[in-house]
C-alpha cells in the first residue's frame, strides 16, 4: 500500500463512488429516453388511429352506407322533418330542405312526402325558398302528393311552408297561425344620460344609422321600417291565400298575427284534418313504410362547422352592433 493512500484512506474509494454515480445518472436518462419513445409512439398511434377512424367515417357517408335505405326502390312515404328555427345555416334552412326534397323526388319508391313541421317561424326569405321549391317540385311531379303534418307547433314561418302542401294535417292540441311579421330591437337612449354616456355616431348616407339603437328614433325611418313589414306581411297573406284556397275562412283576425289550436285552425280553414305522420303514411299515402330523408349534417360536416364556427366567431362580432341596430325581420 502507498504511502498516500495509508495517510489518506478515502482517497481509495473516491473513484469507485464517482464512476457509480455517473452509472445511476446514465441509467436514468436512458430509462426516461426509453418512457418518452414509448409515449410518443403511443400518441402517434392514437392519431393515426383517430385519422383512420374519421376517414373510415367520410368513405361510408360518401358511399351511401349510413344512408338509412334513403334509396330504397320499394315504395315507401318520404319523410322530411322540418324542426326549429328557419333561418340561413340554422336548424332549418333552404339549403338542407331543398336537398331532402329533392332525395326524396329521386327516389323511385317514393308515393308520397310528409314535411313533419315543429317550427316557431323565423327568416321569411327561407320559408319563401323553401315553399317555392315545394310549389315547383309538385307541378314536376304531380303524381306524389304532398303533405305537411303539424306537432307541437306550425307558426308564422312554419306555416309560410305548410301551407304549400296539399294538405296540413295537425293535432288537435297543435299550435297554428301567428301570420305576422316582425322586427324587434331595443332602445338605449334613456340609459345613456342617467350614466352620462355620449353617442357619437358618424355616417355617410343620411339612413345609415337607421333604427341606431343608440339614438332617439326618428320618424321618418320608423315610417320605413313599417311600409317593408307591411310589404312583407301582404306577401305572406298572398302565399296563404293561394295556399289554402277556397279552404280558407277569412276573418279579420286571420292575418293579425294570432295563433290557434289544432282543431280551431280547422274550423278556420287554417289546416285540413287531424293526424300523425304515420296515420297520413298509413291512411292517405297508403304506404305504412316510412324513410327518414331529412338532411342531416355527417360527422364531416360537423367537424367542418365546428371549425368555421370558431372562425366567424369574430367577424360575428363585428356585426352584432349594426344587427342589433338595423334589426331583424322575422315571421313569428
Amino acid at each position: 500500500m502507498s504511502e498516500d493512500s495509508q495517510q489518506n484512506p478515502a482517497a481509495s474509494n473516491a473513484q469507485p463512488q464517482d464512476t457509480k454515480w455517473q452509472r445511476d445518472a446514465i441509467e436514468k436518462l436512458a430509462t426516461s429516453a426509453l418512457a418518452e419513445q414509448k409515449i410518443s409512439r403511443r400518441w402517434s398511434t392514437f392519431f393515426k388511429a383517430l385519422i383512420f377512424i374519421y376517414l373510415f367515417i367520410v368513405l361510408f357517408y360518401a358511399l351511401g352506407l349510413f344512408g338509412g335505405g334513403k334509396k330504397s326502390f320499394e315504395s315507401h312515404t318520404a319523410l322530411i322533418d322540418i324542426t326549429g328555427v328557419i333561418e340561413a345555416g340554422g336548424e332549418v334552412n333552404a339549403d338542407s330542405v331543398m336537398s331532402s326534397l329533392h332525395d326524396a323526388y329521386d327516389s323511385k319508391g317514393t308515393k308520397g312526402i310528409i314535411l313533419r313541421i315543429n317550427s316557431p317561424g323565423g327568416s321569411p326569405v327561407q320559408a319563401g325558398i323553401i315553399n317555392d321549391e315545394i310549389k315547383r317540385q309538385k307541378k314536376l311531379h304531380p303524381t306524389i302528393p304532398v303533405y305537411a303534418v303539424v306537432e307541437d307547433i306550425c307558426a308564422s314561418g312554419g306555416y309560410y311552408i305548410a301551407v304549400a302542401a296539399d294538405k296540413i294535417y295537425v293535432d288537435k292540441a297543435s299550435i297554428v297561425g301567428s301570420i305576422g311579421v316582425l322586427m324587434d330591437g331595443y332602445g338605449f337612449t334613456e340609459v345613456m344620460k342617467k350614466v352620462g354616456v355620449e353617442r357619437r355616431l358618424m355616417t355617410a348616407g343620411e339612413n345609415k344609422a337607421m333604427l341606431d339603437p343608440f339614438s332617439p328614433i326618428n320618424p321618418k325611418h320608423q315610417a320605413l321600417a313599417q311600409a317593408m313589414l307591411n310589404e312583407i306581411h301582404e306577401q305572406f297573406k298572398t302565399v296563404v291565400r293561394q295556399g289554402r284556397g277556397a279552404r280558407l275562412k277569412e276573418t279579420p283576425e286571420t292575418f293579425s298575427g294570432l295563433f290557434w289550436s289544432g282543431e280551431q285552425g280547422i274550423k278556420l280553414g287554417l289546416v285540413d284534418a287531424l293526424g300523425s305522420a304515420d296515420y297520413v303514411a298509413r291512411e292517405v299515402i297508403k304506404q305504412e313504410d316510412i324513410v327518414d330523408f331529412t338532411n342531416k349534417d355527417d360527422f364531416a360536416s360537423r367537424i367542418a362547422k365546428r371549425i368555421g364556427a370558431s372562425a366567424s366567431a369574430a367577424v360575428g362580432d363585428i356585426l352584432v352592433k349594426q344587427m342589433i341596430s338595423a334589426g331583424e325581420v322575422k315571421l313569428r
